[in-house]
């Protein structure tokens, strides 16, 4: 049996989805979750700022910016 890679929202490249899964910091899932994103919504990497923080992801109909450490703990599958 692999071992099975565990992925975030942070590992996506621009124009990549993922389906939201859950959140490894229990303290800032609900920061997160307040924003809209919920486990089993669909989450669109747009883009990342020049210097690579923040990054830039479309959630629930809407764009939202993230610190990379942010969007590190968004857990996808």
């Amino acid at each position: 049996m692999a071992l099975q890679e565990r992925r975030s929202v942070a590992s996506l490249k621009p124009g990549q989805e993922g389906v939201i899964k859950g959140f490894s910091d229990d303290v800032l899932s609900l920061k997160l979750l307040e924003m809209g994103c919920l486990p089993g919504t669909s989450v669109k990497f747009n883009y990342t700022a020049p210097f690579g923080d923040p990054i830039c992801i479309s959630v629930q109909g809407y764009e939202l910016s993230l610190r990379v450490n942010e969007a590190s703990s968004i857990e996808i599958e």
